[in-house]
């Protein structure tokens, strides 16, 4: 409480300091440095939406936070957002910084993870998926009284924003949101919003509807007309495929692959393209690999071309659609599937005798528990993806306690203008 209340009369007195200059309804400030979550930071703290550092700007003080920022002294890194929804849209948070300071940024941020963990490391250039890529979003949908309202939450806010114009998506998944809003119709309420993950097929549009009233017959029927009518690939409503005219296919290596409604796949196809390209290399010569976390065989498949493959995940039927796109692709080496939760059953070091190589993708919680007995296993080589270069660094240490060297680091920057960040890193023991 004490120390609750020091920080309160920091604040106070600030605000005191900075009234008395510029007046009592604006505070004026430097920005020191840019946030985990893209704010700009000043002395305090004190978090400013949509500054960077080195910026003089002035705005209300409301608790931490100063609102109606206005720029007085702009970052030689300012330029003008390339989307017109940027105010308004909570999608992205970096389009007013330049793609140089970002890339920059990004990088930093890993490099500061892994020295809070006491490690340094190599840095190759970072791979920046181009705008216009993501082939997956997520839309919130809304019935109105006149009809419905489909589009992205506002920043830091819970009012859906149209977006008719996305600089982020592939203009394929545009339609989309057209398509949530007819869901809504059908079959949202008016008190609970509908969500929709869309994703980019070969075939078209795959949509995932959660949320929504309780599948019954008639509702299946207009479900499925209107998947017909939007000529949809897959639709799905709460986890049941209501319609299926053509498979929802992903290319992954040479085989076709027809996730799960819902599945995890990467965010843009450049960006699996230079995550399979650098896991590709690190195990390279490798005659037997364990994929980790395999999910729908992103890794697998494309290992699969020179290696025999053990895939562990721990949703099975993420495992089907590997092992059928396994099946019916020719030319492929053995891919044998596991389904196991490895946060709470790690593969034992035992369990790895035979295997040249590991390659593993957790979720953002990391991977202790199997990293743990990695670090102990008749193994020589680890291709290390990560989406949080918190718990990488967390993970990372555990292994080089036991005696392995990190190589270089790459980042991977699926997630365009936002704060997100991934990294792939190769990890050896002699």
């Amino acid at each position: 409480m004490m120390q609750r209340n020091f920080g309160a009369s920091v604040l106070r007195g600030l605000f005191r300091r900075h009234a008395a200059r510029y007046g009592p309804d604006m505070t004026r400030i430097t920005i020191d440095r840019l946030g985990h979550q893209g704010d700009g930071i000043a002395d305090g703290p004190l978090f400013v939406p949509l500054a960077l550092p080195g910026e003089v700007v002035e705005g209300t003080l409301q608790g931490q936070q100063l609102a109606d920022m206005r720029v007085i002294t702009p970052s030689a890194s300012r330029v003008a957002p390339p989307c017109r929804h940027f105010k308004s849209c909570g999608g992205c948070q970096l389009q007013h910084a330049s793609d140089a300071f970002v890339a920059e940024w990004k990088v930093d941020v890993v490099r500061k993870a892994l020295q809070a963990q006491g490690i340094e490391a190599k840095f190759l250039p970072i791979h920046t998926s181009p705008p216009r890529s993501r082939r997956r979003m997520g839309i919130s949908a809304r019935r109105t009284k006149k009809g419905a309202l489909a589009g992205f939450h506002g920043r830091a806010s819970g009012v859906i924003v149209e977006i008719p114009d996305c600089q982020l998506i592939d203009p394929g998944l545009q339609p989309a949101f057209d398509v949530a809003q007819r869901l809504a119709v059908l079959g949202a309420s008016r008190k609970a919003e509908l969500a929709v993950q869309a994703t980019l097929t070969r075939h078209g549009l795959d949509l995932a509807a959660t949320g929504g009233k309780p599948l019954d017959g008639p509702l299946r029927m207009a479900l499925a007309q209107l998947a017909e009518e939007a000529k949809l690939a897959r639709l799905s409503w709460e986890g049941e495929v209501v319609a299926t005219r053509l498979p929802p296919l992903q290319r992954m290596g040479r085989a076709d692959v027809a996730p799960p409604p819902g599945a995890f796949l990467q965010a843009t196809a450049a960006g699996e393209q230079a995550l399979v390209r650098a896991v590709s290399d690190m195990v390279q010569g490798a005659a037997r690999v364990a994929d980790l976390f395999s999910g729908c065989g992103t890794f697998a498949l494309p290992l699969a071309q020179t290696a025999a493959v053990h895939a562990v995940e721990g949703d099975a039927e993420m495992l089907k659609a590997l092992d059928r796109a396994w099946r019916e692709t020719p030319g492929l080496k053995r891919i044998t599937t596991e389904a196991r939760d490895l946060f709470r059953r790690p593969l034992m070091p035992d369990e790895l005798r035979g295997v040249d190589a590991v390659v593993i993708d957790p979720p953002r919680a990391g991977a202790q528990a199997q990293v743990a007995q990695l670090a102990l296993a008749p193994i020589g080589k680890i291709a290390f993806v990560s989406c949080n270069p918190v718990t990488f660094a967390r993970d990372a240490k555990l292994l080089l306690d036991a005696g392995w060297r990190l190589g270089p680091v790459q980042v991977i920057d699926q997630f365009r203008w936002s704060t997100h960040v991934e990294l792939v890193a190769c990890l050896n023991r002699d």
